[in-house]
């Protein structure tokens, strides 16, 4: 029996720019009030990963969180200028679930001002820390779209013990809320009966074997879906000091932490992979050029979208 063509696809690549001790499975007001004296790694982390991008010739959607970026504009200026989407992972990485619609709204202005500053271009993506716009914060949405916000990828069509809206869609599509519509752009999931796998990446990227990740993968990509796929630096740095917590969040940060990097490549030969803005038309088509653009991305952007 002959296999089935698999039909190539550009995907979305993005990357969650945050620290190592700001993920939520060790959040605490304690932890918090370390932040400042923590060591960062992020910076180091991160230019690993635009090294591996630049040499397979990759562009990607960076979520950059406002406090990084406001303590690493270099970092964020260097990736605008390559090429690369940068989006916004709120700024301060709380919970959608733990704030009010008041501290949400601050929070994504913040975030957008920030990184619209520090780099001259529009920010139009969102990506909620922890993935947490849920049922119960679909309020978020139309905050989104009043700070200047066009799309999201925050809905995770699964069943999780901190995220998730199992049954929701899929696959990129329009949402409506009160205030307008806004293009919403899932992490990925791959349908098993009636099981719904994810397979963005993140923890799922370091625990599944390596051949079924791809596998899996690969059935999305014929079903003429486009993947979206998602890391963190700190997935790239098996030497980061060690948090204390609960066993399961000790297992679901540091697990096969050493072999992200050389799967990473992997990937990269697989399947092809460009920013949100670029393997998503409509994406594309909501960008207009800011008064000085001298790279001319988003004026070639407006263009082919």
């Amino acid at each position: 029996m002959e296999e089935p063509t698999i039909v190539r696809r550009t995907h979305c690549l993005t990357f969650d720019i945050e620290e190592h001790f700001q993920v939520a499975a060790f959040d605490s007001p304690a932890r918090r009030r370390q932040w400042q004296s923590l060591e960062s790694r992020v910076e180091r982390n991160t230019e690993k990963i635009l090294e591996c991008l630049e040499a397979h010739h990759v562009k990607a959607t960076m979520f950059v969180l406002g406090w990084v970026a406001e303590r690493c504009p270099q970092l964020i200026r260097r990736m605008a200028e390559a090429g690369h989407e940068i989006a916004s992972h709120g700024y301060g990485h709380d919970l959608i679930t733990v704030l009010t619609r008041d501290q949400f709204r601050e929070d994504v202005k913040r975030a957008k001002a920030v990184l619209e500053d520090t780099t001259g271009m529009p920010v139009i993506g969102y990506r909620a820390p922890t993935f947490t716009i849920t049922q119960e914060t679909l309020w978020a949405l139309p905050i989104l779209l009043e700070e200047g916000y066009a799309y999201d990828s925050s809905i995770f069509p699964v069943y999780h013990d901190q995220y998730g809206i199992p049954g929701a869609n899929p696959s990129p599509h329009l949402l409506s809320t009160h205030s307008g519509a806004l293009w919403e752009v899932p992490p990925s999931t791959c349908k098993i009966g009636w099981i719904r796998i994810p397979v963005a990446g993140g923890g799922y990227f370091r625990f599944f074997p390596f051949w079924l990740l791809v596998r899996l993968m690969r059935k999305v990509e014929r079903e003429g879906e486009s993947l979206v796929f998602y890391l963190h630096p700190w997935e790239f740095d098996q030497d980061q000091p060690r948090m204390t917590g609960p066993l399961r969040s000790r297992l679901r940060h540091y697990c096969n932490l050493g072999k992200t990097e050389e799967r990473f490549r992997r990937l990269m030969q697989e399947f092809s992979f460009a920013p949100i803005r670029e393997s998503l038309p409509m994406i594309g088509r909501l960008y207009r050029p800011p008064d000085n653009d001298p790279s001319g991305v988003f004026c070639s952007m407006a263009a082919t979208g």
